[in-house]
């Protein structure tokens, strides 16, 4: 679980991810990230969503799982956890001077606001944006496995939308007696269909991390047209990289000699 937590967390540092500094702004202009963190030997589980301020959403999932009795914690109360924590924030951006007539405004704002988001899904431009969920999965020495994912969501979001990033079964999923996914793509079809544990169920049946990822994806684009990509790991180390996206930049290591890094994957 620590790798699982460090490599997320180097990479929502980065600010070359949609994550953590490089995290989409929703349609308001703020930040709001979701995270998720799952380890397979006693199912214990943490996440927050739409999480605002702060560097490492994964590192606040992970203390609601070790500091909590809860698994998920949302909005503003998510934020002041974090912050409870001391965890890096974000540097603020300048806020716009106060004005009179604000509240009246902002009922037209929110009429503008949703103008815009039903155009934005109409524009071919949309359909092709760049989603860049990062997420991780990990088997250590005692032969528990772990996953985890942290997102800054999708291109043209209502303010409040939350992805399946930060929903176990969802965009993670971690059973000793099973494996461990992480998913990446477009939220609200990972969301109808429980990816993570549709994959992790199969794995539990037999199949192979390539063959339940190749199944269950090739279910999520005929049944609603999703898009989405895995990492799939089972306990006995066997691993996939799997997705029905043009490109899924990804990559791995068994612990010794030099990562394999790839932007495609069968």
């Amino acid at each position: 679980m620590i790798a699982v937590e460090c490599t997320i967390s180097f990479l929502e540092q980065s600010g070359l991810f949609n994550a953590g500094r490089g995290a989409n702004r929703q349609l308001d202009g703020v930040q709001r990230m979701d995270a998720s963190i799952m380890e397979g030997a006693r199912l214990k589980a943490g996440a927050v969503a739409s999480i605002e301020g702060i560097v490492h959403p994964i590192t606040a999932a992970r203390l609601v799982m070790e500091d909590t009795n809860h698994v998920l914690l949302a909005g503003p109360p998510a934020t002041r956890f974090a912050q409870h924590y001391q965890l890096e924030p974000l540097p603020r951006m300048r806020s716009p001077r106060r004005s009179s007539g604000r509240s009246r405004r902002a009922a037209g704002a929110a009429a503008q606001m949703m103008r815009l988001y039903r155009a934005m899904l109409k524009s071919k431009r949309t359909q092709k944006g760049q989603h860049g969920t990062v997420g991780a999965v990990a088997l250590d020495q005692s032969g528990t496995v772990a996953a985890g994912a942290s997102t800054g969501g999708i291109d043209s979001m209502l303010p409040g939308r939350v992805g399946d990033s930060p929903l176990i079964g969802c965009g993670v999923y971690a059973d000793n007696q099973s494996g461990a996914v992480s998913m990446t793509g477009i939220g609200e079809g990972i969301i109808r269909l429980a990816i993570a544990k549709t994959i992790c169920d199969r794995l539990a049946m037999g199949k192979s991390p390539a063959v339940a990822a190749q199944q269950v994806l090739r279910m999520l684009v005929s049944r609603i047209r999703g898009s989405a990509g895995a990492l799939v790991l089972s306990p006995d180390g066997r691993f996939a990289v799997r997705h029905v996206t043009p490109h899924m930049a990804a990559g791995w290591w068994n612990g010794t000699g030099r990562p394999t890094v790839r932007g495609q994957f069968p």
